[in-house]
């Protein structure tokens, strides 16, 4: 077998081009080639988190899914220790019975907006 490299290595950041505003700090999807735009409400596409705000059509660095602590925008309340999912927006919310889980709350967040930290799962 020849030897083989990864093109991008855990933990590390990616480049993508937006397809829509993104918001630094929130969660994003993947849109289509090399794209990712807000993740929405229980989107199985969420590849992590995007490192800056960034307009249609810029280029965007991507904290990836593959683990890590990350400082993410809350849609409601939620209790610390939950399984989150992406809400609309980019933010999070508490997992339902079908929903697609991407971390886990490490603090608590009382109202929309509040920023807790997340565990990616």
């Amino acid at each position: 077998m020849a030897d083989y490299l990864p093109k991008f290595k855990p933990g590390q950041s990616v480049t993508f081009t937006a397809s829509a505003a993104v918001v630094g700090g929130r969660l994003v999807a993947v849109t289509g080639a090399r794209t990712v735009g807000p993740a929405g409400d229980d989107s199985a596409a969420v590849v992590g988190v995007a490192g800056f705000d960034a307009a249609a059509g810029e280029r965007v660095t991507v904290f990836t899914r593959a683990g890590g602590v990350h400082r993410l925008t809350a849609s409601a309340a939620i209790v610390a220790g939950v399984k989150v999912s992406s809400a609309a927006a980019g933010k999070v919310q508490t997992v339902g019975a079908t929903q697609n889980p991407i971390g886990l709350a490490l603090e608590a967040a009382t109202a929309d907006n509040d920023v807790i930290d997340v565990l990616f799962i």
